[in-house]
Protein backbone atom coordinates (compact mmCIF):
# COMPACT_ATOMS: atom_id res chain seq x y z
CA UNK A 1 0.00 0.00 0.00
CA UNK A 2 3.01 2.67 0.31
CA UNK A 3 4.34 1.81 -2.87
CA UNK A 4 0.40 2.90 -4.37
CA UNK A 5 0.52 6.08 -1.68
CA UNK A 6 4.22 7.20 -3.38
CA UNK A 7 3.13 6.94 -6.56
CA UNK A 8 -0.41 8.40 -6.41
CA UNK A 9 1.63 11.61 -4.85
CA UNK A 10 3.88 11.04 -7.80
CA UNK A 11 1.05 11.43 -10.06
CA UNK A 12 -1.14 14.03 -8.43
CA UNK A 13 2.48 15.93 -8.64
CA UNK A 14 3.59 15.21 -12.07
CA UNK A 15 -0.06 16.63 -13.29
CA UNK A 16 -0.25 19.47 -11.30
CA UNK A 17 3.38 20.47 -12.94
CA UNK A 18 3.81 19.46 -16.11
CA UNK A 19 0.90 19.50 -19.21
CA UNK A 20 0.75 15.60 -19.64
CA UNK A 21 -1.89 14.67 -22.73
CA UNK A 22 -1.87 11.27 -23.20
CA UNK A 23 -1.42 8.05 -20.53
CA UNK A 24 1.53 7.47 -22.52
CA UNK A 25 3.18 10.76 -21.62
CA UNK A 26 1.80 10.07 -17.88
CA UNK A 27 3.43 6.20 -17.75
CA UNK A 28 6.86 7.80 -19.37
CA UNK A 29 6.95 10.44 -16.64
CA UNK A 30 6.23 7.74 -14.14
CA UNK A 31 8.76 5.81 -15.31
CA UNK A 32 11.61 8.83 -14.94
CA UNK A 33 10.12 8.80 -11.01
CA UNK A 34 11.23 5.43 -10.84
CA UNK A 35 7.55 3.97 -11.17
CA UNK A 36 6.77 1.20 -13.50
CA UNK A 37 2.92 0.29 -13.92
CA UNK A 38 0.60 -0.76 -16.96
CA UNK A 39 -1.90 1.49 -18.49
CA UNK A 40 -4.39 -0.26 -17.09
CA UNK A 41 -3.39 0.54 -13.85
CA UNK A 42 -2.66 3.77 -14.51
CA UNK A 43 -6.12 4.28 -15.72
CA UNK A 44 -7.28 3.05 -12.42
CA UNK A 45 -5.54 5.60 -10.93
CA UNK A 46 -6.24 8.29 -12.62
CA UNK A 47 -10.37 7.26 -12.16
CA UNK A 48 -9.54 7.50 -8.41
CA UNK A 49 -7.61 10.72 -8.35
CA UNK A 50 -10.67 11.82 -10.71
CA UNK A 51 -8.59 13.40 -13.43
CA UNK A 52 -10.15 14.68 -16.26
CA UNK A 53 -8.99 16.80 -19.48
CA UNK A 54 -9.10 20.44 -19.93
CA UNK A 55 -7.81 22.77 -22.31
CA UNK A 56 -4.21 24.16 -20.67
CA UNK A 57 -3.50 27.87 -21.84
CA UNK A 58 -2.02 27.23 -25.23
CA UNK A 59 -5.32 25.42 -26.24
CA UNK A 60 -3.35 21.96 -25.98
CA UNK A 61 -5.57 19.08 -24.03
CA UNK A 62 -3.68 17.88 -20.38
CA UNK A 63 -4.30 15.94 -17.56
CA UNK A 64 -5.84 18.53 -14.37
CA UNK A 65 -6.95 17.71 -11.07
CA UNK A 66 -10.35 18.02 -9.89
CA UNK A 67 -11.11 21.89 -8.31
CA UNK A 68 -7.84 23.45 -10.15
CA UNK A 69 -9.39 26.84 -11.55
CA UNK A 70 -5.98 27.94 -12.58
CA UNK A 71 -3.76 25.12 -14.03
CA UNK A 72 -0.78 26.48 -12.32
CA UNK A 73 2.69 25.39 -14.11
CA UNK A 74 5.76 25.27 -12.97
CA UNK A 75 8.71 26.63 -15.61
CA UNK A 76 11.43 24.43 -14.35
CA UNK A 77 10.13 21.78 -12.93
CA UNK A 78 12.12 19.41 -10.17
CA UNK A 79 11.18 15.67 -9.72
CA UNK A 80 8.05 14.60 -7.96
CA UNK A 81 9.73 12.84 -5.06
CA UNK A 82 11.65 16.17 -5.06
CA UNK A 83 8.25 17.89 -4.65
CA UNK A 84 7.16 15.13 -2.21
CA UNK A 85 9.46 16.20 0.14
CA UNK A 86 9.42 19.35 0.11
CA UNK A 87 6.70 21.25 2.46
CA UNK A 88 3.81 23.02 0.99
CA UNK A 89 3.49 26.28 3.25
CA UNK A 90 5.24 28.90 2.13
CA UNK A 91 3.62 32.20 4.11
CA UNK A 92 1.67 33.62 6.82
CA UNK A 93 0.30 37.14 7.01
CA UNK A 94 -2.42 39.15 9.41
CA UNK A 95 -3.99 42.02 9.01
CA UNK A 96 -6.70 42.69 11.92
CA UNK A 97 -9.13 39.01 12.42
CA UNK A 98 -7.77 38.07 9.29
CA UNK A 99 -4.84 36.03 8.12
CA UNK A 100 -3.62 34.79 4.90
CA UNK A 101 -1.57 31.61 4.53
CA UNK A 102 0.18 31.01 0.91
CA UNK A 103 1.23 27.60 -0.06
CA UNK A 104 2.55 26.08 -3.23
CA UNK A 105 0.15 25.17 -6.03
CA UNK A 106 -2.78 22.30 -4.44
CA UNK A 107 -1.66 22.58 -1.21
CA UNK A 108 -4.13 25.15 0.43
CA UNK A 109 -6.99 22.73 0.69
CA UNK A 110 -5.30 19.39 2.42
CA UNK A 111 -3.66 22.77 4.94
CA UNK A 112 -7.39 24.21 5.49
CA UNK A 113 -9.17 20.89 5.99
CA UNK A 114 -6.28 19.95 9.01
CA UNK A 115 -6.44 23.50 9.87
CA UNK A 116 -10.28 23.17 10.16
CA UNK A 117 -9.99 19.95 11.83
CA UNK A 118 -8.01 20.94 14.43
CA UNK A 119 -8.63 22.16 18.07
CA UNK A 120 -6.88 25.79 17.68
CA UNK A 121 -9.37 28.27 19.91
CA UNK A 122 -7.85 31.51 18.11
CA UNK A 123 -8.97 30.12 14.51
CA UNK A 124 -12.76 30.43 13.79
CA UNK A 125 -12.51 28.81 10.34
CA UNK A 126 -10.52 28.71 7.02
CA UNK A 127 -11.56 29.36 2.83
CA UNK A 128 -9.19 27.56 0.56
CA UNK A 129 -8.11 28.39 -2.92
CA UNK A 130 -5.38 25.90 -4.50
CA UNK A 131 -2.47 28.24 -3.03
CA UNK A 132 -4.08 30.83 -0.26
CA UNK A 133 -5.77 30.19 2.42
CA UNK A 134 -8.08 32.71 4.33
CA UNK A 135 -8.30 32.48 7.86
CA UNK A 136 -10.47 34.10 10.39
CA UNK A 137 -9.14 34.98 14.07
CA UNK A 138 -11.31 35.86 16.52
CA UNK A 139 -11.05 39.16 17.99
CA UNK A 140 -8.46 40.04 19.94
CA UNK A 141 -6.59 36.86 19.69
CA UNK A 142 -2.55 36.60 19.89
CA UNK A 143 -0.93 36.13 16.56
CA UNK A 144 2.15 33.76 18.31
CA UNK A 145 -0.41 31.56 20.25
CA UNK A 146 -2.16 31.10 16.38
CA UNK A 147 0.84 30.28 14.74
CA UNK A 148 2.06 27.65 17.92
CA UNK A 149 -1.38 26.11 17.47
CA UNK A 150 -0.71 25.99 13.07
CA UNK A 151 2.69 24.22 14.49
CA UNK A 152 1.34 21.21 15.21
CA UNK A 153 0.03 21.11 11.66
CA UNK A 154 2.20 22.40 9.49
CA UNK A 155 5.89 22.03 10.53
CA UNK A 156 8.45 24.64 10.79
CA UNK A 157 6.12 27.33 10.27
Amino acid sequence: MKIKNSRMEALKMLISSKELGSQEEVLQALKKEGFKLTQATLSRDLKQLKVAKAASMNGKYVYVLPNETMYKRIHKPISALEMMNTPGFISINFSGNMGVIKTRPGYASSIAYNIDNSDIPEIMGTIAGDDTIFIVVKEGANKNNIIEGLNGIIPNI
